[in-house]
């Protein structure tokens, strides 16, 4: 990052974007210098994405106007801002899963013959690659790669093409800690050859580590745009939000009962038949969270699909208040008192092209009073819809709205009002918070206390390590499908948790 003032390299003038009655964009003015890394920050809904798709033409502005390198810019479409410079790496990436990474990079792009002399554009981009110390392999399907290797694709495509200004849209929401810090290298080469770069982001320390400059959007408009290094956290999420932010989890201690979820020596594959979980073995009592601890691909998808009963165990038991659920039905583990949120809240916790209503009764659909004598009772579904609405301030037009409609905090809210609306003994969390916006974030912890007070456990997989330690009880951490250790809270360092994320136990470095 620089610390002079270079000449702008963007400048957008009261730019609008309307979407029928939806002010998506009202009269935002903001400027990128040149060789600056410049924030974007807003929760959810602020305005973001759709500022950035009018920058890249892939959305044309209402009113306004934008200036790239001192001229009116009106792009047609990413097409035409690709050839002036601006390159943009979406959120849901665009990228040809059978395909490999040369292929693309280079697809698409003009000029006579690039297909044709292929490995002279893989020597190109295995060069951008030694440049920016990427180490992946160019050869295999994209499919195989990691999601953070894929984003790494998306970015070599930018490259590839000579952008002078990149736009990420929330780059770090599916990234392990591991991976955002490889992206921010990344970016630092990036901005030290003269790229300009907009990070899109809804994450404070995200915008304290790497930006010069950062502009903060709220319900469309712009609060202000400011020097990073002159401000704090608190001051930024004051801006963010409209009132005093301490990012602290106000837990009021809860004595820690007696086991409710207990997991024993259990072991399991992935479903290419290599193995996930070997003789897992870890105690969740209630009234505390246990935060499990992992880098993604260590077994915890595994043992959350375990838990809630859509993966076979090859050996090992699971108990539930006592009980043994060993591979009971899910219906029967849920009706047991389990609940469960799940990483991917579209793909596994929700029916996308479902409403509200309908999404609340999955899984309690067949019981009353939602149900009798295997009728549904619409007026009993759209009350308990309306109270859940309301009860979980759901940001909805009402119970018939379409899930896939809603913003990410609001998608959670939907699960945890279905999981959460009836009795239940323990619950597992996957990733909770990931991709959620500073309010959506501390409500859904909230809650979380809520329960502990009611005397329920919870199991809390994650990998953001400022998650595990704001609110757990007690830390353990997951290896290669193998348990590292478990620990009290606030006797344990992050170096250590950090370390035996990675596979190093104390014996290996001492």
């Amino acid at each position: 990052m620089t610390t002079d003032t270079p000449a702008p390299i963007l400048e957008v003038e009261n730019l609008t974007k309307i979407f029928g009655s939806l002010v998506a964009n009202d009269q935002v003015s903001f400027s990128v210098q040149k060789g600056h890394v410049h924030c974007l920050l807003g929760e959810n809904g602020a305005g973001k994405s759709t500022l950035a798709k009018c920058i890249y033409g892939a959305s044309r502005p209402d009113g306004g106007t934008i200036k790239f390198k001192g001229k009116e810019a009106a792009f047609s479409s990413p097409r035409d801002a690709i050839r002036q410079g601006i390159g943009m790496v979406h959120q849901h990436f665009v990228l040809a899963e059978p395909m490999n990474a040369v292929e693309n990079i280079v697809v698409g792009e003009e000029g006579a013959g690039t297909l044709l002399h292929i490995e002279a554009e893989r020597a190109k981009i295995q060069g951008l690659c030694q440049q920016y110390g990427l180490n992946l392999d160019l050869n295999v399907p994209v499919s195989r790669l990691s999601v953070g290797q894929q984003q790494w694709v998306e970015i070599l495509k930018a490259l590839y093409v000579g952008v002078d200004l990149l736009l990420l849209d929330e780059p770090t929401a599916v990234l392990t800690p591991q991976e955002v810090e490889s992206l921010f290298s990344i970016v630092r080469k990036m901005v030290e050859s003269g790229i300009s770069v907009i990070l899109i982001t809804h994450k404070m320390h995200e915008v304290m580590t790497i930006s010069d400059r950062v502009t903060i959007l709220r319900k469309g408009k712009v609060i202000d745009t400011v020097n990073t290094k002159d401000n704090t956290r608190a001051s930024l999420a004051k801006m963010l939000v409209g009132r005093e932010f301490d990012f602290v989890v106000h837990k009021e201690k809860v004595a820690r009962g007696e086991p409710v979820l207990e997991i024993q020596d259990v072991s399991a594959l992935r479903d290419n038949r290599s193995q996930a979980l070997k003789d897992v073995s870890l105690t969740v009592h209630r009234g505390e969270i246990l935060g499990l601890a992992g880098v993604s691909g260590n077994g915890q998808p595994e043992l959350f699909d375990a838990l809630v009963g859509v993966r076979p165990l090859q050996s090992g038991r699971l108990r539930l208040n006592g009980i043994d659920i060993t591979n009971m039905s899910p219906s029967e583990i849920v009706h047991r008192g389990l609940a469960s949120v799940p990483q991917d809240r579209l793909k596994q916790g929700l029916i996308p092209e479902f409403t509200i209503e309908e999404n609340l009764i999955l899984g309690i659909h067949g019981v009353q009073p939602y149900c009798k004598r295997s009728v549904l009772n619409f007026k009993e579904i759209k009350e308990f819809a309306r109270k859940s609405i309301a009860a979980f301030e759901i940001k909805a037009s009402g119970p018939e709205q379409i899930v896939h409609q809603l913003s990410g905090g609001n998608l959670q809210k939907v699960i945890l009002a279905r999981e959460i609306s009836h009795p239940i003994q323990a619950m597992v969390v996957s990733s909770p918070t990931r991709g959620l916006d500073i309010n959506a974030t501390y409500y859904v912890y909230g809650r979380f206390l809520e329960l502990l007070k009611s005397g329920v456990g919870i199991l809390m997989i994650s990998e953001d390590l400022d998650e595990i330690f704001n609110v757990s009880d007690r830390i353990a951490v997951i290896y290669n499908g193998r348990i590292m250790g478990v620990f009290e809270a606030g006797e344990v360092s992050r170096e250590k948790i950090g370390l035996l994320m990675a596979g190093v136990e104390e014996d290996d470095h001492s």
